[in-house]
């Protein structure tokens, strides 16, 4: 298939795409404990990091399959790439909600993070179809996406496992499969013949090899650092927010799914609303440091917050700190050359494999020491914070990051 402009079905149907990604991670948040109690008997320490054991089965099948993805949209093109992604993803939904063990469980989970990292392809695929000086719009667009489906996903398992913890899988699989029959009548190729490799290598699509782009030039090594201190630090929200909110505050899964529309809600706001006129006034430089600072001090709240309004208020907060990303998209992706636009979001998505990978045993580990009175503060206090306390500290490890690989840089 030759490439072609694609139309407003097709940027909604990749808009959907991204949105679905996000929420196969986001609906098993709220399930995840009565999925654990149905399948096992695990003490609700146990239970933590049995979430994050799960959660990090999720991350090393989307970091291997991340830079695989991107490396074959570049040879064969976008489009067969997105759809097979899509049907695989629905077909896990169903696997999932039949899974009669917690083995099961992980191996449907596996499965899930491969077919759910389409999030390069995704991207290459706007950088091919939006000019340089439009792509922050897009990416804050794209940004937006993550937003719906992180309200979505949760929501989604809140309310419909109050019935059963099942029955979001059911659902989601259905506006998947959904989803890939609409693309395969809307979705035009957007990389045309000339501009593909010449060849896909196995041994290159791994993320060793994906990273070498980001090595090329010390701007891009610094963002792409940036970027890994910034995916570790945004993982906590999937890792502990639930839990956190739980034995910190008591809240039942009612409010924590309104907590997380909120963050959502918050999330879309900016990057659909302010990312435009933010990145147009401040430029990409100044606009990262702004998203950054706004996130360092909303995970400050949160960590000190001595009762459950500070939730509320670090959520608008920390929410600004979507300025970052699509200004730091829009700086690498004018670095490398149009062919290599899916090795780069290949390589971008490498760095959230590897983050991802990190993140759900740092922060259920460090969360099941505090709730067993392990990890303290004072006159035998739990420091239930710590993991907000990690994440602002990586959050100023990536501010000092970009601030080294941009200093030349006045935009």
């Amino acid at each position: 298939m030759t490439a072609a402009k694609p139309g407003r079905a097709a940027v909604a149907f990749i808009f959907v795409t991204l949105m679905l990604d996000v929420l196969s991670m986001g609906v098993v948040i709220p399930v995840l404990p009565k999925l654990i109690a149905e399948l096992s008997n695990a003490t609700p320490a146990d239970a933590v990091r049995m979430g994050g054991w799960i959660a990090l089965t999720w991350a090393i099948a989307q970091f291997l399959m991340t830079p695989v993805q991107g490396a074959l949209s570049d040879r064969f093109g976008r489009r067969p790439v997105l759809l097979l992604s899509m049907t695989g993803l629905g077909l896990d939904y169903i696997l999932t909600a039949l899974a009669p063990s917690v083995l099961w469980l992980f191996i449907a989970r596996a499965i899930s993070g491969a077919t759910a990292a389409s999030f390069s392809t995704a991207n290459a695929y706007i950088a091919d179809t939006t000019p340089p000086e439009k792509r922050a719009r897009a990416f804050g667009l794209m940004g937006a996406a993550f937003g719906i489906g992180f309200v979505i996903g949760p929501a989604l398992g809140g309310i419909a496992g109050v019935y059963d913890p099942r029955l979001p899988f059911w659902v989601a699989a259905g506006l998947t499969l959904l989803n890939a029959l609409y693309g395969f009548f809307v979705l035009p190729e957007s990389l045309p013949p000339e501009r593909r490799t010449a060849h896909f290598v196995l041994a290159n699509a791994n993320f060793i090899a994906s990273l070498r782009l980001l090595g090329s030039n010390k701007q891009l090594a610094g963002l792409g650092a940036a970027h890994f201190f910034y995916a570790v630090a945004h993982n906590v929200y999937p890792a502990v927010f639930i839990w956190f909110t739980m034995y910190r505050y008591g809240w039942s899964e009612a409010k924590n799914g309104l907590a997380l529309a909120a963050t959502g809600v918050a999330s879309i706001v900016v990057q659909a609303g302010l990312i435009g006129p933010v990145v147009k006034a401040l430029g990409p430089r100044r606009s990262m440091i702004a998203g950054l600072a706004f996130g360092i001090i909303g995970f400050l709240i949160y960590a000190v917050g001595p009762t459950d309004i500070s939730v509320w208020i670090a959520i608008p907060i920390a929410a600004l700190w979507g300025f970052y990303t699509p200004a730091a998209q829009t700086i690498m992706t004018q670095r490398v050359d149009p062919s290599q636009q899916g090795q780069l979001q290949g390589a971008l998505g490498a760095l959230m494999g590897i983050a991802s990978i990190i993140s759900p045993p740092l922060y259920t580990g460090i969360f099941a020491l505090a709730i067993e009175g392990k990890a303290t503060l004072g006159e035998g206090l739990p420091i239930l914070g710590a993991p907000f306390f990690v994440a602002a500290a990586l959050l100023m490890c990536a501010l000092l990051a970009v601030l080294f690989a941009t200093r030349r840089q006045q935009s």
